[in-house]
């Protein structure tokens, strides 16, 4: 399959306290250029997402925000772990019992004790958790859609070079006609010229244009590299820097087509070819 670089998804869920979400935007670019935005309760694992991201985007421009929205009217609040504190008393009783003298636990010692006072605000541990569960639920979504996009530029692509085929195809059998023409028509300007048809400066002259004006050898490359361009869309994956090589060798032999061109024929089959071939560079930018 086909990626494309530009891309969307959200996955967000609802923790005490707030909201949770992850938001992923990709656009294209040569390379990928990750940019990454994180609260402080998440900078632990910042690697580990770096990772996930890199694991599965080769190209791109792509922008993760992860946020935790809290909720105005959500205040934290604190519960009494009953079971503990009777304990802590209980211990405090029988340690009095071995040393009488020893001053009691007071009050606020006891509500300091680590695990007495509990909050239902989340911890940063249980943050992190449930940041990479949705990094992973956001990632297949964004796949997914950049995969929509992506079977969208190759079924485009595929059609381009369709017509392209199709201009080729038309203008190969004409080729030796049009060649034959201009010859006819460079030898009686060579003889107006030069006086005789039997010259061999005559001779030499047409044979040496009619090479010069021979397309026949970049409409074969053009045909081959088309083929070559619908194999690689057919087998998929991270063609984006083969296919934006591939144009500019489409675009080079169009281009020597219209060079060559001595007749309207060839000329508008050129014109065409990178119009054509124009549109599908501009999609291939946004190809993985």
């Amino acid at each position: 399959m086909i990626l494309s670089m530009t891309g969307y998804a959200v996955a967000t869920r609802e923790l005490a306290g707030g909201l949770l979400s992850v938001e992923l935007r990709a656009v294209n670019h040569r390379f990928l250029d990750l940019s990454l935005r994180l609260p402080e309760e998440l900078r632990l694992i910042e690697n580990q997402i770096r990772e996930k991201l890199a694991g599965k985007v080769s190209r791109g421009k792509l922008d993760c925000r992860i946020g935790f929205s809290a909720r105005a009217e959500a205040q934290p609040k604190l519960q009494l772990n009953k079971d503990l504190l009777a304990q802590l008393v209980a211990l405090a009783a029988e340690a009095r019992e071995i040393a009488p003298d020893a001053g009691g636990l007071k009050m606020g010692e006891l509500l300091r004790w680590p695990g007495v006072l509990a909050t239902d605000a989340v911890t940063p541990e249980t943050m992190q958790k449930t940041a990479l569960e949705l990094l992973d639920i956001a990632l297949a979504d964004f796949a997914a859609t950049r995969g929509r996009e992506g079977e969208k530029l190759a079924a485009s692509l595929t059609e381009r070079a369709d017509k392209m085929a199709a201009i080729v195809a038309e203008v190969q059998p004409r080729l030796p006609e049009i060649v034959a023409a201009y010859d006819d028509k460079l030898k009686q300007r060579l003889v107006e010229a030069l006086g005789s048809v039997d010259d061999d400066r005559v001779r030499q002259e047409v044979a040496l244009f009619a090479q010069k004006v021979d397309v026949a050898e970049e409409l074969t490359r053009l045909d081959t590299h088309l083929t070559e361009l619908r194999r690689i869309v057919k087998t998929g994956g991270a063609v984006g820097k083969r296919l934006d090589f591939l144009m500019q060798e489409l675009h080079r032999e169009a281009n020597t087509l219209g060079s060559k061109s001595v007749a309207v024929d060839t000329s508008q089959a050129s014109l065409e070819l990178k119009v054509l071939i124009e549109q599908m560079r501009e999609q291939v930018q946004n190809i993985e």
